[in-house]
């Protein structure tokens, strides 16, 4: 009897010990959000900017984990993100918060009352849930399933740019590429269109070619920025996107984590065509199609 109240005592203190001096985090609020992960990534680094952050938001090896640090007064707290995927359209996903400066005394205290920092972490994660949940409501996304890349000769221009400032590219250079294809009397061949040629998840980066399909001939402007290519034919997922285009960017994630589900290996070079002018109205009505190439092999 002796020896196996030995052993409880030193389990109760060996997790006494770990819970004030190794647990990494004070506090985790855990909640369930009506999207998948890719979507929270994107929205939470968008959030993040209007926070007192001590730098930006750090993604992890994966886009589903993320630490930020957010200022409170004199207090620095950490927040760890967690997202794991429940079903196409839900995550659960936990926040492990941290004030350095105060981690034992928040320790001691959280399981006893409602603490500041407690009410802090509450209301700074409600505030996110609260705003990602209207977000959502702003597009949608529908996969259609495997079809092919519509091959196109391209008028277009290169770009690199911060992945949230995809559809600020495409804007700034929409009237000078259209201006220079109807000064030379060139004839379109369909919708404005991206074609992705580098995708740094990690650092949220893009290198892309904003383009506008031409019949090819010989008055297209020569000695300007604007370049010429064929996109040729290939099998992708597709999906259609309805919203804003600033964030159709949201489809690659749906689109990824189709493939994932279904053991298809892509290639992250998203091609997107657009069907609206970006102009006025509710933008739920505007159309993008979007497509995940797949690699040759996988077909």
């Amino acid at each position: 009897m002796r020896k196996v109240t030995s052993i409880l005592l030193f389990l109760l203190v060996a997790a006494l010990c770990w819970y004030l001096f190794l647990k990494p985090s004070d506090y985790t609020i855990r909640f369930e959000a009506k999207t998948f992960p890719g979507a929270i990534n994107q929205y939470l680094k968008v959030w993040d900017q209007t926070l007192d952050t001590l730098h930006k938001i750090k993604q992890g090896e994966d886009l589903y984990h993320l630490t930020q640090k957010v200022r409170f007064g004199d207090s620095i707290h950490q927040y760890q993100w967690r997202i794991e995927p429940i079903t196409d359209s839900t995550s659960k996903v936990f926040v492990n918060i941290k004030d350095k400066d105060h981690s034992l005394m928040n320790k001691i205290q959280v399981p006893f009352k409602e603490t500041d920092f407690v009410k802090r972490s509450k209301k700074t994660v409600l505030d996110f849930m609260e705003n990602l949940d209207e977000h959502t409501k702003e597009f949608k996304i529908t996969i259609v399933g495997e079809e092919d890349v519509p091959s196109k000769y391209v008028a277009y221009v290169p770009l690199k740019v911060e992945q949230s400032k995809k559809a600020n590219g495409m804007m700034k250079n929409f009237s000078y590429l259209t201006g220079e294809l109807y000064i030379n009397g060139v004839e379109l061949d369909g919708p404005p269109m991206i074609e992705v040629t580098k995708w740094d998840m990690k650092n949220d980066s893009l290198h892309y070619n904003f383009g506008q399909p031409i019949i090819r001939s010989e008055r297209l402007p020569i000695g300007t920025d604007i370049k010429y290519k064929r996109i040729f034919k290939k099998r992708a997922l597709k999906a259609e996107y309805n919203g804003n285009y600033i964030t159709s960017d949201r489809a690659w994630y749906a689109l990824m984590d189709y493939a994932r589900k279904n053991n298809i290996e892509v290639d992250e070079k998203p091609v997107e065509v657009f069907f609206n002018k970006p102009m006025g109205g509710n933008s739920i009505h505007w159309k993008a199609e979007v497509y995940m190439p797949i690699k040759e092999g996988n077909e």
